[in-house]
């Protein structure tokens, strides 16, 4: 049972699998021929593996970045890092972290079947955090096994169904369609970025747009503009934290010659995500017809952030640093205010941070990148004290989740636990369930008067 369980959760824990098993369902579905339902799969499958592996050679670029910037800055305090605080949830809740990411996804596919709300949620190693931090939040209120799995389960299904149906209006905005909806823990503030760009910004004025004299065409591609970029910022810290600090991790490289290679290094990442995401799309999009006709009528998949990357390039780089300077700028209001000092993550910051960039843009054009994006840099940064008291009781105190997500249903959860144990828990759950039916109500109702309307 076990040892069955292990091979069910690495496959829906990597999003490369899980995904390019949701594209040969779509397309046997179909009833497409067998070369066409394993080319699909399998171009689906690489196009994951492609996209993660850009996202593992931009983490392993930023983290230079993030420690000479404590360094430079003399700074210490809690890290958003999930993957830091998952492993170490792992270690105790393994089982019980398994068993509710498994029970959210049949709850993600009965909403989805069953509701207005038809996103099925396919970014598996975020779910798999989620379900971690609700697993923790759990068993310190003392739930059982049993009901911990299924209560955790529903409350995580709900967010997995509602967040993306919350973001999709400025989803189509950016990809001009319905056919993708995003699936990622950040999407509360990604959705609070979309409505301060729409209220702040001018949305005729586009980052994509930006006039640049013939002298300087080539910052028109991308990749050089985003290299040269961050090397600016990559040297500029490098010689602020010192060549002796910095030696420590190059080596026998020359301190900003690293600095040098490191920004090459981030957008040779940034590089390989943006062609990870055609391939998925050109595969992914047809294939879900299958399903969208045959389980969930007008299915919509939901998948991870870098999806939307290509729709803006220039506003991915302009949302990353306006996010890290709202993190910078929140980092000197918590030493003011005397609290816990949220360091600024770095990875944090370019995932969410660029992708509230190209949805701030989309809405609110320039302005609404910079200020959605600053905004949204802001609320993940004291999003985790409010999670601190209820996590950091278990041993994650210096570590902490980052995104938005994270400490929208972390506070829920948390909080009622902290206040009322097991029974305030179920309570809450029970109505995150009903205020989701009647959202779904609702939306069906103003659906249908627009359809009447047309």
């Amino acid at each position: 049972m076990q040892s069955t369980l292990n091979v069910i959760i690495s496959i829906v824990r990597t999003p490369a699998i899980l995904v390019g098993l949701i594209a040969v369902l779509g397309l046997a579905l179909q009833k497409k021929s067998g070369p066409d339902i394993i080319s699909g799969g399998i171009k689906t499958f690489i196009g994951f593996l492609v996209l993660t592996g850009g996202a593992g050679i931009v983490t392993n670029a930023l983290t230079p970045m993030g420690k000479m910037f404590i360094h430079a800055f003399n700074v210490q305090g809690v890290i958003p890092n999930n993957e830091a605080v998952v492993a170490t949830v792992l270690v105790k809740f393994g089982t019980a972290t398994a068993l509710i990411m498994l029970v959210s996804m049949i709850i993600n596919v009965l909403l989805a079947r069953f509701s207005h709300f038809k996103y099925i949620y396919l970014s598996g190693h975020v779910m798999l955090y989620m379900a971690a931090m609700i697993a923790v939040l759990m068993e310190v209120a003392g739930f059982e096994l049993i009901p911990e799995v299924l209560l955790g389960g529903l409350m995580l299904g709900i967010a997995n169904t509602a967040m993306p149906a919350l973001l999709q209006p400025f989803m189509r905005q950016v990809t001009k369609s319905n056919t993708v909806a995003l699936a990622h823990t950040g999407d509360f503030g990604y959705w609070l970025a979309g409505v301060m760009a729409k209220l702040t910004g001018n949305k005729n004025k586009s980052t994509e747009d930006l006039k640049i004299p013939k002298s300087v065409s080539f910052l028109r591609d991308s990749t050089v503009a985003i290299t040269i970029t961050m090397a600016v910022i990559y040297v500029i810290l490098a010689i602020f934290a010192g060549s002796d600090f910095v030696g420590k991790m190059s080596g026998d490289v020359n301190y900003i010659v690293y600095a040098l290679i490191q920004a090459g290094t981030f957008a040779a990442g940034v590089y390989v995500i943006l062609t990870g995401v055609r391939l998925i799309l050109n595969e992914i999009i047809p294939a879900f017809k299958g399903i969208s006709q045959r389980l969930v009528p007008n299915a919509v998949p939901a998948l991870d952030c870098p999806i939307i990357f290509p729709y803006a390039p220039n506003a991915t780089i302009v949302g990353f640093f306006s996010s890290f300077v709202g993190g910078i700028v929140s980092m000197f209001i918590m030493i003011a205010l005397h609290t816990v000092i949220v360091i600024p993550g770095v990875v944090a910051h370019f995932m969410c941070g660029a992708t509230s960039g190209v949805i701030g843009n989309a809405v609110g054009g320039r302005r609404g990148a910079i200020i959605g994006s600053f905004v949204q840099g802001i609320f993940i940064s004291f999003l985790p004290l409010a999670l601190i008291p209820v996590l950091g009781q278990i041993g994650l105190g210096n570590a902490m989740f980052s995104d938005s997500d994270f400490g929208i249903v972390g506070s829920i959860v948390g909080w009622s636990g902290h206040a009322g144990g097991v029974m305030a828990i179920t309570a809450a759950i029970l109505i995150s369930f009903v205020v989701f039916i009647v959202a779904s109500i609702i939306a069906s109702k103003r659906a249908a008067v627009k359809k009447a309307a047309k």
